[in-house]
């Protein structure tokens, strides 16, 4: 009988991938979700009897436990990037790998973020970091994977800036931070080669970068150039543009909040010397091989649009 493996957050942006390049090798995949109907556009991508559907909270230890019985592997992709850091990030991480300890499975995959540190001056960041130390002190052999900032077709990176280029004058904050970002199948792939392969991969942390480091500037003009737009891009100082963020977290629904201000101090890149993405064997993907696919929707005329004006 295949491998059976939970997979906590299989219904989010990320979780899509993951499901897909484990069913893709042969998996059965149970979806833990506090709401599975939301995940259930993921039946097509199964064969019979392949794909099931429960509902559970990691903040829930009962829901838990009962989400990873007779499971033979276990991922946790839940994260958030506002609200309750330390419940879900700490806490609830903590709870997925003391039940997945507990239920005596061959291996975890936990999702952390470049930048965890018990020190780091942003509680996402602190989060995450004392998140990897609850999780290697239950569960030893889980695979750590770090991840630079994920892009896919769903995702709020890539299309959120996007869509704000259609603004005549667009404000960058922290212009001159970089990341590295990674495509969601990428990382999808290194997840099913860490749970495939425990013997190997178990007990390691991995940092995850795509083959570009870019600023935040440079994707600014970046995505202007793959999108057909042309609006005034500005560099806000850093003098201002704290204070600024400081005002707009006041705010509903603010588009920055203080903590993620934090979070931009610093360069989100796979730190020198670290084992990265190479060794699952995958050749990481850069963006202008399959961005550009689904940016076409933010061109001023949308798919049929054009990235140049006609003679």
């Amino acid at each position: 009988m295949s491998r059976l493996v939970t997979l906590f957050g299989g219904g989010g942006f990320l979780g899509r991938y993951v499901a897909q390049e484990l069913l893709k090798a042969g998996a059965r995949v149970r979806i833990a979700e506090r709401d599975p109907s939301n995940a259930h556009f993921l039946k097509p991508l199964a064969g019979l009897g392949q794909i099931q559907f429960v509902p559970a909270s990691i903040t829930n230890a009962a829901s838990v436990e009962h989400a990873i019985a007779g499971a033979d592997s276990v991922v946790n992709l839940v994260g958030i990037l506002k609200g309750d850091f330390t419940a879900i990030h700490r806490r609830g991480a903590e709870t997925v790998a003391k039940a997945a300890a507990a239920a005596g499975v061959e291996s975890l995959v936990h999702i952390s973020a470049i930048g965890a540190d018990p020190e780091s001056p942003s509680a996402y960041g602190r989060s995450k970091g004392e998140g990897e130390a609850v999780v290697r002190e239950a569960f030893p052999q889980a695979t750590i994977l770090r991840p630079s900032i994920v892009f896919g077709q769903e995702d709020g990176f890539l299309n959120r800036f996007a869509a704000m280029l259609s603004l005549p004058v667009v404000p960058v904050l922290r212009g001159a931070v970089k990341f590295q970002p990674i495509w969601a199948a990428d990382v999808a792939r290194a997840v099913a080669g860490a749970i495939l392969d425990p013997k190997r991969h178990g007990g390691t942390t991995y940092e995850l970068g795509g083959p570009e480091t870019i600023s935040m500037l440079e994707l600014h003009h970046w995505l202007a150039k793959a999108t057909g737009r042309a609006p005034t891009i500005v560099p806000i100082p850093d003098a201002l543009g704290g204070p600024l963020v400081s005002a707009m977290s006041l705010l509903p629904g603010a588009p920055i909040t203080r903590d993620q201000w934090l979070m931009l101090q610093a360069d989100n890149v796979v730190s020198q010397g670290a084992q990265g993405i190479e060794a699952f064997g995958i050749t990481p993907t850069p963006m202008e091989a399959v961005a550009p696919a689904w940016l076409v929707n933010f061109r001023p005329s949308g798919r049929f649009g054009t990235t140049t004006k006609p003679a």
